[in-house]
């Protein structure tokens, strides 16, 4: 008997057991993946190599981590809610939700920035094999669909989206709050309700104490963050030659400002400053890696990139493990600079504190500079997660697991321009509605998700397909993958309890979705009734 196209189905074997069917686990061939991807219809263009790849690596880890969390990091984060910024109009717009309180790491924070480092290393490693091997947008979520089956993929395609949009969300707020800034720098002052979010969980006070707004909802919108994402959405709609290109410049600028800050403000560091080193110990150290995590993904954006590349074998290992390297050294430049500056005290709820230390020492036009150089790197920052969120739902999409809009290529630009606008509305108008405080923790938990998924993937296609050629293999044998696992699920462990709540409702969500569209409209699917059909006749 013919069993009908449900999510899980049983069928019983000559011995009278049970067992599951294993459709919500079907796979897709690595080969047929490459093949797909050469549909003149939905090919996209070839034009990215290893430097354009580095690029967009650092695009998207040197941007909102180092100019904004790196101060939550440090300080920590307290019960009651503070005035955060030295700034007037600054302090208009980021503020963080109350916690019950999170140690910081202090000068330590350093060594966060390593252990961190090492963590994503053994991940970077993973995802260097598997992108060099199927070297086919989508990122994660194509190596799960290709090594553990359709329903993983999903799952994890599912929350590549969230990863990607809440990430974005948050860094737009962080550009607004920069923008604001430059603009006091000029004397420009906007009204308060077009530069504040809607929704402001903690209320809003200025310098003086002064409540300008009460905790809740309000009329307003924080236009300056929907502008820059509509802004780079159309730069991405044009072409990934030209939004790489675009990402060269930006990268080019915000590199040579780390640079200034750290020659310049080296000359005024007090070593005192960095005594007690780790003043929290190693719980604040572990803290301080927890909230400065989500920065270091920006790997993940290159490979989802890997099928615009014109030698993938070589370019993407190359890509990926220069960006990790980069950007662990420029991250511990600044802030052993930053904690030799100021007391790390004073870094308590700054949401721009390499900007605000040098306004609050005096450091003029030097700090124009690096103001420019922190609103670059979230461009770029920006920039890179919206390519990479719209190619996750261009391969899903392809694979049937989504509307067949969300493939569709533009036939000028050869980009998936509808999957590229969507992602543009989805980011833009919940930035402008939420605050900072709101966003930045959901990113993390995605995030550490993925990573032990993809090393799955890599020691499952070890022991199914040995003699597969890779054109990189992580060294060590199965160290990269087994420690990626073990430290990502350790991680996921020590995060709040409402990332788990929210997560998981999420998840929920795509479930649904999945059941009443994906499964039905699979490719794999069709695949299969079409084959039965044909052995039928």
């Amino acid at each position: 008997m013919r069993g009908r196209a449900t999510g899980v189905r049983v069928s019983r074997l000559c011995s009278g057991k049970v067992r599951l069917d294993p459709q919500l686990f079907r796979k897709k061939d690595i080969d047929q993946l490459i093949v797909d991807s050469e549909n003149p219809e939905k090919r996209l263009k070839k034009s990215l190599g290893w430097l354009s790849l580095t690029s967009l690596g650092i695009g998207a880890v040197i941007g909102s981590g180092i100019f904004t969390v790196i101060g939550t990091a440090i300080a920590g984060q307290k019960l009651q809610a503070k005035s955060i910024l030295n700034a007037p109009l600054l302090e208009y717009l980021i503020y963080h939700s109350a916690s019950f309180g999170r140690p910081g790491a202090g000068p330590a924070i350093a060594l966060s920035f390593v252990l961190v480092a090492i963590v994503c290393g053994f991940a970077a490693l993973c995802y260097a094999e598997l992108a060099a091997m199927i070297p086919i947008a989508g990122s994660a979520y194509t190596y799960t669909y290709a090594t553990m089956g359709e329903l993983i993929a999903w799952i994890i395609g599912w929350d590549l989206i969230l990863e990607y949009a809440v990430s974005n969300m948050a860094v737009s707020v962080g550009f607004s709050a920069h923008v604001v800034d430059l603009l006091d720098w000029f004397g420009i002052h906007p009204s308060l309700r077009w530069i504040t979010p809607a929704y402001l969980p903690s209320g809003l006070t200025d310098l003086q104490g002064n409540t300008l707004y009460a905790p809740g909802w309000h009329f307003g919108f924080n236009l300056p963050a929907l502008i820059i994402v509509m802004l780079l959405t159309v730069i991405l709609v044009r072409g990934i030659r030209e939004s790489a290109e675009t990402n060269n410049v930006m990268v080019l600028l915000k590199i040579v400002a780390i640079l200034v800050f750290v020659g310049v403000a080296a000359r005024y560091i007090h070593p005192a400053n960095w005594h007690p080193f780790a003043p929290n110990g190693w719980p604040g150290i572990l803290t301080g890696g927890s909230i400065i995590f989500f920065t270091y993904i920006g790997f993940d954006s290159v490979s989802t990139a890997a099928e615009e590349c014109k030698n993938p074998q070589k370019d993407l290992p190359i890509g990926i493990i220069t960006t990790l390297i980069i950007c662990t050294i420029l991250y511990i430049a600044v802030v052993v600079v930053l904690t030799g500056l100021v007391p790390w005290q004073s870094l308590l709820d700054d949401a721009a504190p390499v900007v605000n230390t040098m306004k609050r020492l005096g450091f003029g036009n030097v700090r124009l500079v690096v103001l420019l150089g922190a609103l670059m790197g979230m461009i770029s920052s920006l920039l890179v997660f919206q390519l990479g969120q719209a190619r996750v739902w261009f391969a899903m999409s392809r694979d049937g697991l989504l509307p067949g809009l969300f493939s569709r290529v533009h036939p000028r630009f050869r980009t998936p321009d509808f999957s590229t606008w969507v992602a543009g509305f989805l980011v833009g108008i919940p930035a402008g509605l939420l605050d900072i405080g709101t966003l930045a923790d959901l990113s993390n938990i995605g995030t550490l998700f993925a990573f032990a998924l993809v090393a799955a993937g890599v020691l499952i296609l070890r022991y199914r397909e040995p003699d597969r050629p890779r054109a990189f293999r992580a060294p060590g044998g199965l160290l990269a993958p087994v420690v990626t696992i073990l430290t990502c699920l350790l991680l996921m462990a020590g995060l709040p309890i409402t990332n788990w709540i929210r997560f998981f409702v999420w998840l929920i969500i795509g479930l649904v979705l999945y059941n009443l569209y994906g499964r039905r409209h699979s490719q794999l699917s069709n695949a299969n009734i079409q084959a039965a059909a044909t052995k039928g006749k």
